[in-house]
């Protein structure tokens, strides 16, 4: 099992492994464009969508839209057009014109910086919020996603049913130094070795820490 006695190994063993690994889709949106407004869309646009996706519809979309005025000018089905074949791309599109007019409206045009004030904005829950303070703006924070919620009750390291129940115990127990990237590593790991199903746990290098992998041997 995972616990806070061996979490340093098991942090130094995922550090290595991304390194082989393609990077999560907002780590590279935010490499190419420096922009916590396009970090922003593009995580906006991520939920519910295959990282290959996102970056595909989102490097397309910054080609029109540059800025919050952008969002409020273009229309509500050329913005459709263009984020498609993301998901639930009818819902978002609206969230995203609301998004620029809040902006603009509360704070100046600027994505601001704080969980608090983002999760503010239409279409941003805490996922994103923390996200883009931890991507963008290098703050403190535990960005909880699907790959995060289901690695870390498979270690046993957390025992929760939520994403967000999760986000809380990791704010307690996680060493602090971990908080940034925990979210950019065990994206990469589920994505390519932890998977949501037929998880490869033959190849998994930490698999003599995981719960869940030892209640599979204890199976057979």
């Amino acid at each position: 099992m995972v616990t806070n006695k061996n979490i340093d190994k098991i942090m130094k063993i995922l550090y290595q492994e991304a390194k082989n690994l393609k990077p999560p889709v907002i780590e590279r949106v935010y490499k190419k464009y420096k922009s916590p407004f396009y970090v922003l869309i593009a995580t906006v646009l991520s939920a519910r969508t295959k990282d290959e996706t996102t970056h595909k519809v989102s490097i397309n979309l910054f080609n029109y839209i540059k800025s919050p005025e952008d969002l409020i000018k273009i229309s509500y089905e050329k913005l459709c057009n263009l984020i498609y074949p993301v998901g639930f791309y009818k819902t978002k599109a609206k969230n995203l014109k609301k998004l620029g007019e809040e902006l603009i409206k509360e704070f100046s045009g600027k994505v601001p910086d704080t969980i608090e004030e983002l999760i503010k904005l239409p279409g941003v829950g805490r996922k994103t919020a923390n996200l883009v303070i931890t991507e963008v703006f290098d703050k403190y924070g535990i960005c909880v996603d699907t790959h995060v919620h289901r690695i870390t009750n498979r270690w046993g390291y957390i025992k929760t049913k939520t994403p967000f129940e999760s986000e809380m115990k990791l704010r307690e127990i996680l060493p602090k130094k971990y908080w940034k990237d925990i979210n950019r590593l065990l994206v990469t790991y589920g994505q390519n070795i932890c998977k949501p199903l037929n998880p490869q746990c033959n190849k998994c290098k930490i698999n003599k820490y995981c719960e869940y992998y030892s209640n599979l041997v204890k199976k057979e």
